[in-house]
């Protein structure tokens, strides 16, 4: 009898192939023949499921981001929390506090830096945060968390350049700034920020 093939599964192979491509080479080396080399496949097998290179990328980069979205989501349906644990627990998946956040956030920059100049074929650039800050701000204005005279706007985009800020210092030099120190930078922020509001 046949094997049969889970043919998604196989797709989120190649996927994770290619972040490993790109961790251990850079964009430079996420071809074709080294991301199936690195799934053990064919070029022929490969394009059995990617018809090209930009399919291929834009299918491991959106599953980065389903993959960070699901842990947001589960985190948001749990109980309970406080609403400001919620929120600080929601704001630690969007930096790279750990090995896997770390590995996703490496492949996202790589990934945007190569999308940036592809016009019409992948918007890197809204990656889905700044519209999800923007839901945190409204909920944390919802539940009293924040100061009534404030303006929410500026601070929705100074809590967006922690996040990425963090994320990309993290990346450049993950010694000095690890998750201990990153959870601590937002806590604080977020802290002195709800402070403000009570």
């Amino acid at each position: 009898m046949p094997k049969l093939i889970d043919h998604e599964k196989r797709r989120e192979q190649i996927a994770e192939a290619t972040w490993r491509i790109i961790l251990e080479r850079g964009m430079e080396g996420a071809t074709v023949r080294n991301i199936a080399k690195e799934a053990g496949l064919s070029l022929g097998a490969l394009r059995h499921y990617f018809a090209t290179q930009d399919e291929l990328l834009i299918y491991a980069m959106t599953l980065v981001k389903e993959r960070a979205t699901a842990r947001i989501a589960k985190i948001a349906s749990q109980e309970p929390f406080t609403p400001k644990e919620q929120i600080i627990r929601l704001l630690l998946e969007l930096v790279p506090t750990n090995q896997e956040k770390m590995a996703e956030a490496e492949v996202w920059f790589a990934f945007t830096a190569y999308f940036r100049h592809k016009q019409g074929v992948f918007d890197a650039m809204h990656d889905g945060i700044y519209a999800g800050l923007q839901k945190v701000m409204n909920y944390a204005e919802q539940v009293g968390l924040l100061p009534k005279k404030m303006d929410k706007e500026l601070e929705t985009e100074k809590l967006y350049a922690i996040v990425d800020g963090l994320a990309l210092h993290a990346l450049l030099d993950p010694k000095r700034l690890d998750g201990k120190q990153m959870e601590r930078i937002l806590v604080q922020h977020l802290t002195e920020l709800f402070e403000r509001g009570s």
